[in-house]
């Protein structure tokens, strides 16, 4: 599983988690259907950061997680992804996540 964070057009941040990356990425920059309605309305700019885990589980409590984090943590999540378990998310510290580079949105 995957858990991502994308920057919209309107300086917004979004996060989801997936279980195929590549075809989500599509869908939420309206290449394939089935995106967010969030990421349709508001557009897709750029991906900010990504994780992976093997648990579902995980996953979804760190979406939950991130979600719950002030927008200044979540900056300075995406600037320094590996502090994810370390400084915001110490109740996930368990868990295995491994950060991922960054998916280009040309490259999708």
């Amino acid at each position: 599983m995957y858990i991502y964070i994308l920057r919209c057009c309107d300086d917004t941040l979004y996060t989801g988690i997936a279980l195929d990356i590549r075809k989500r990425l599509r869908q939420h920059t309206g290449k394939i259907g089935g995106g967010a309605r969030y990421t349709r309305s508001h557009g897709v700019s750029k991906v900010e950061a990504i994780w992976e885990t093997e648990d579902r589980s995980a996953a979804r409590k760190m979406e939950y997680a991130i979600k719950k984090l002030k927008r200044t943590q979540k900056e300075e999540l995406i600037h320094s992804p590996d502090l994810l378990t370390k400084k915001f998310i110490t109740s996930l510290s368990d868990y295995q996540f491994k950060t991922l580079e960054i998916i280009q949105i040309n490259d999708i």
